[in-house]
């Protein structure tokens, strides 16, 4: 196996690839993102690697995810490195849609103006949030590199996958 040569496949197929205009590549990404609510997170150190399944808010170019804990924690206390995506169940080849992200992941300060706005947005109470025993963490990734997967595109006459950062 030339896993090289596998890992340049898309890098030398966009290199003819028809591109979107940014702004609407991004707009596209945006309403893709906002019409759904779940990703896999990828998170990893040394050798450990986690995949999470957990619902997401995409708000102002970012991603937040509340989370009461778990073995993510372990991988982003070393590396802040994150991936994710976002995708439709696979129903053939001409109905791919996808995004995929990569970017760095922080924890939001618990009570922050910033945290505040995600409870409110949520619909989580803060008296409700400040009962629990500890407050719940808040992920906040950003992203620095957006791969999108349309099949429509192409009826656009663009092609399929896009890359944006």
């Amino acid at each position: 196996m030339d896993y090289d040569e596998a890992a340049e496949f898309w890098i030398k197929k966009d290199r003819d690839s028809v591109k979107m205009e940014k702004d609407a590549l991004k707009e596209k990404i945006t309403a893709f993102l906002n019409s759904h609510n779940t990703c896999a997170l990828a998170t990893s150190c040394a050798e450990f690697v986690r995949c999470t399944p957990i619902e997401y808010i995409f708000c102002d170019g970012k991603f937040y995810l509340f989370s009461e804990g778990g073995l993510k924690f372990k991988a982003l206390k070393e590396n802040k490195n994150v991936a994710l995506s976002v995708f439709e169940p696979f129903s053939g080849f001409n109905n791919l849609k996808s995004v995929q992200v990569t970017g760095k992941a922080e924890i939001v300060e618990p009570f922050s103006d910033e945290y505040l706005k995600l409870l409110e947005i949520k619909k989580i109470p803060v008296e409700a949030m400040k009962n629990l025993p500890r407050a719940m963490p808040l992920i906040k990734i950003t992203p620095s590199e957006f791969d999108y997967l349309d099949a429509e595109l192409k009826k656009e006459g663009f092609s399929s996958r896009q890359h944006l950062c």
